[in-house]
């Protein structure tokens, strides 16, 4: 069977379906958005993403590794706990993405098995990706590890608001407790003043 070649109103019906897609409306990234990093990440389902995909909504981000005892729980309990400071319909909106920095322990398994642990519902997105996007991404975040002899990480502790194009729009290092500051700015993304 052979196909009839495309007439040109066939091509350009076509090419006005592409440039009503999404994708194709959307405006450029600011130069600051870390949606400039092509970043395709694996969440805790097995199922890969690009980061630019979160593009639309502000988001909680920060880097973890799942071994870790001491300070990477408490930046699961301190979002937590940003997000029950916010008022129910904000926190019910907001998403978090939690990216490990440990892509060799950090497995999909893994990873699910911390959202259960941690009491990730669906406003969770616990990703992995391999070590230099992983590396990158850190880099693009603010945020310094190092994979210490033991096997363990030393890394700063960072949790940072992403508003809806990618922009970093406000950061933490509080651990343990809700940052008020934060959470004003939170809120404020999340009525699209941010």
């Amino acid at each position: 069977m052979t196909t009839p070649p495309l007439d040109r109103r066939t091509l350009l019906c076509g090419l006005g379906a592409l440039a009503l897609a999404p994708w194709a409306r959307a405006a450029p990234l600011p130069g600051d958005s870390i949606y400039q990093l092509p970043a395709t990440l694996v969440d805790q389902r097995g199922t890969p993403f690009e980061l630019a995909s979160r593009r639309g909504q502000p988001m909680l981000v920060s880097m973890f590794y799942g071994s870790c005892q001491m300070v990477c729980p408490m930046i699961f309990e301190t979002v937590q706990a940003t997000l029950k400071a916010l008022p129910a319909d904000q926190a019910a909106a907001m998403r978090v993405l939690m990216v490990s920095f440990d892509p060799a322990r950090d497995t999909v398994a893994a990873l699910a098995q911390i959202a259960q642990a941690r009491g990730c519902d669906a406003r969770w997105t616990l990703a992995r990706a391999d070590e230099p996007t992983a590396r990158a991404l850190a880099a693009v975040l603010g945020i310094q590890y190092r994979r210490l002899e033991s096997g363990e990480f030393n890394h700063s502790t960072v949790i940072e608001l992403v508003d809806r194009e990618g922009r970093i729009a406000a950061k933490t290092t509080t651990l343990g407790a809700v940052d008020p500051a934060f959470v004003k700015a939170v809120q404020r993304a999340r009525d699209g003043a941010g």
